[in-house]
């Protein structure tokens, strides 16, 4: 079998079952391949691969003994370093934490391994999930896998690069104003940032409390759902999570888009904050494919991207500073540049400001379950622009604002971003879907049939 860094984890966990393919010939060649690649790509801070060798080994055992631990057995995953793996150092990416080893699995990591995923390491991110791409930081930043000149979006940085480049074919990222769906845009992956309470975030170092997800960022929409299924489900120990007994997340993928109603939310990016025109014909030819496959699309309006990035600035500066404000007076020198820059606004944030910031939240929220009364998931776009080159601070700067992705942290509602096309330089644009409240399964059955009829996903990176 050849390119097995291509395969899917759902047809690598098949495989394994069947005896047509082990875990060990899967890891082998995963771990050659990010010895080959990742000194180009840095979507590693730690490569764990003598554990993960020898965790294949053992699911090779158990397999051929019958025993499946669960849908992921033997299937190699990545891990956001702002996310605890028991005896590695959850470092955030900062200088702050180098020496901050994690005594356990957070919740989602213990997950995955029940099912059987075996992890591999743990991958760049943004400090602390906020400042980045930066190169004044104890690590390099992640590069992105369709030019390495280029950025690969964040903050799960390593996470949408390790996949788009076939370094696993799965991760876990987190999502506090679109940090696994800019990735996914930008490099051409799958990336879900659940409903709000879905998933735990017990054992993830946490940005802002209230506006905070994990979330599976996958090369295809069956992964994502398969990855959701493992990672989902109530934690009494996270106090944002809901108990909810949903499951099943890919019962519907097939079933494609006929009947459905789709609210386009076109004035995010015509009259908002105005696309390159590249992100734009993408996002029309997405909305007739879906007319074609016999949804109704019809055009919808929300509250503006400003209102919608005020409220999520306010919010996230006040509770990062609830968290950040004690190492920010006494270790300020020991953060990078672009982390410190983005904090500080918290300092000066007094109480009014978050408690209108939250007043108006509820109202926004309300726009937005409005809409999906009529609608069955809103189509919009996820990143403005195609990746800038990374050693391009003011572009960077520029563009990587120019988003829709926050609104949906503020409302807490699902969100998915996927690839929608390539640019003329070659580079990834997206498209975002966002469902009703624990609907996460409707938000992939569209994603899919965008998926099957549109066919991006079958799209390589040029790197090796």
């Amino acid at each position: 079998m050849t390119d097995l860094h291509w395969m899917t984890a759902s047809d690598a966990a098949k495989a394994f079952a069947a005896k047509t393919l082990s875990p060990v010939e899967m890891m082998t060649a995963l771990l050659q391949r990010v010895e080959a690649l990742d000194p180009k790509l840095n979507a590693f801070i730690r490569l764990d691969g003598d554990a993960a060798m020898d965790a294949a080994r053992s699911a090779e055992r158990e397999i051929a003994a019958g025993r499946v631990r669960g849908p992921l057995h033997g299937v190699p995953v990545g891990i956001k370093d702002i996310i605890d793996v028991a005896g590695l150092p959850t470092t955030a990416h900062s200088k702050i934490l180098l020496d901050n080893v994690a005594k356990a699995d957070a919740v989602v990591v213990g997950k995955l391994r029940q099912a059987g995923a075996i992890v591999m390491g743990k991958l760049s991110t943004h400090e602390f999930a906020i400042g980045g791409p930066s190169f004044d930081l104890p690590f390099p930043p992640a590069r992105n896998p369709w030019n390495p000149d280029h950025h690969p979006g964040g903050s799960s940085s390593g996470s949408g690069a390790g996949v788009a480049a076939g370094l696993f074919p799965m991760a876990l990222g987190t999502d506090t104003g679109g940090s696994v769906r800019n990735p996914a845009s930008v490099c051409g992956i799958v990336g879900l940032k659940p409903t709000y309470g879905l998933v735990s975030r017990r054992g993830v170092m946490p940005l802002s409390f209230t506006l905070d997800h994990v979330g599976p960022m996958t090369r295809t929409v069956a992964d994502n759902a398969l990855m959701l299924d493992v990672i989902a489900g109530h934690d009494s120990g996270d106090p944002g999570s809901s108990a909810t007994q949903e499951r099943n997340f890919g019962r519907t993928i097939g079933r494609g888009v006929r009947g459905m109603r789709i609210g386009f939310v076109r004035h995010f990016h015509e009259t908002d904050v105005p696309a390159h025109p590249e992100v734009t014909a993408a996002l029309e030819d997405a909305a007739r494919l879906f007319q074609a496959e016999g949804a109704e699309v019809e055009t919808v309006r929300l509250p503006t991207l400003a209102e919608f990035a005020g409220i999520n600035r306010v919010i996230l500066c006040s509770e990062a500073w609830s968290i950040h404000g004690p190492w920010l007076r006494t270790r300020p020198g020991d953060y990078g540049q672009l982390a410190r820059r983005r904090l500080l606004p918290g300092a000066f944030m007094n109480a009014g400001d978050y408690v209108g910031a939250q007043r108006r939240r509820a109202e926004l929220i309300a726009a937005v379950e409005d809409a999906l009364r009529d609608y069955d998931v809103l189509l919009c776009a996820s990143s403005m622009d195609p990746a800038s080159r990374i050693d391009d601070a003011a572009e960077t700067a520029r563009t990587y604002p120019r988003q829709a992705r926050a609104p949906f942290n503020v409302t807490g509602h699902p969100a998915l971003a996927m690839m929608s096309g390539l640019s003329s330089n070659g580079l990834p644009v997206s498209l975002q879907l966002v469902g009703r409240y624990f609907d996460d399964a409707t938000v992939l059955r569209v994603a899919a049939a965008y998926e099957h009829i549109a066919g991006w996903h079958k799209r390589k990176p040029p790197i090796g």
